[in-house]
């Protein structure tokens, strides 16, 4: 009696495949880096391994390589920003400065600082001047931002009380403002950039006193990027 024993077959084209968009990749990147300046390789380093490691994965498991290529960039850009020591203290310094105020401090999933301070302490209705309470967190949150790598976004929001033709406009100028102190605060501008959402990216209900309080409010992040 003859037993005949059925090996598995392995396609082995689509890794060959998947190796050579690698080594192109791989190259593209070597290539274009030498055209970049510091503080821009560690985001594009970040991004183009991703998009490598990507583009290997969903070739060897019967994708698309350029949807590979297209996830995993996504995921290699967080690798452009780091949490160092300087961020988790300057996380631990923010929450100790903020603590009974109403700011929430947090670490974001791409390795931002995020400091989200409501309307009780940061403005008006209608209105885009800070307030008194707020100076307090934003002279804690310039001190320290001596490296040339940290670079700060200020994004305003409002609540969905008036149009957007008064919202937008007062989300920007509310951002605009906490760039101006921080500024003053010796930050350089040329590290902050800034925008308003007016009432789009809402985080509480707005159909309520407390929720529309939650919803008027800024968040400022910060990014150390790799060098």
């Amino acid at each position: 009696m003859q037993v005949k024993i059925n090996t598995p077959r392995f396609n082995f084209r689509p890794l060959a495949h998947a190796a050579g968009l690698t080594l192109l990749s791989a190259t593209v990147f070597v290539t274009g880096c030498a055209n970049m300046g510091e503080r821009e390789k560690g985001t594009a380093g970040g991004a183009a391994i991703g998009a490598i490691g990507g583009a290997v994965i969903s070739s060897a498991t019967g994708g698309k390589a350029g949807t590979g290529a297209l996830i995993g960039g996504a995921l290699g850009a967080v690798a452009g920003n780091v949490w160092s020591k300087r961020m988790e203290d300057k996380r631990r310094a923010m929450e100790q400065a903020t603590a009974g105020t109403g700011v929430q401090v947090t670490r974001t999933a791409d390795n931002q600082l995020q400091v989200n301070v409501p309307s009780d302490i940061s403005f008006d209705v209608g209105r885009s001047a800070i307030r008194p309470e707020l100076r307090p967190v934003l002279d804690k949150f310039a001190a320290g931002l001596d490296s040339s790598v940290m670079q700060v976004q200020i994004v305003g929001h409002t609540d969905s009380t008036g149009s957007d033709a008064i919202n937008n406009p007062l989300s920007v100028d509310r951002a605009a403002s906490v760039k101006d102190y921080l500024v003053t605060r010796g930050v350089a501008a040329g590290r902050i950039s800034t925008d308003g959402r007016g009432s789009h990216q809402p985080i509480a209900d707005n159909s309520t006193d407390d929720g529309r309080a939650r919803n008027r409010r800024v968040e400022i992040f910060l990014a150390e990027k790799q060098g």
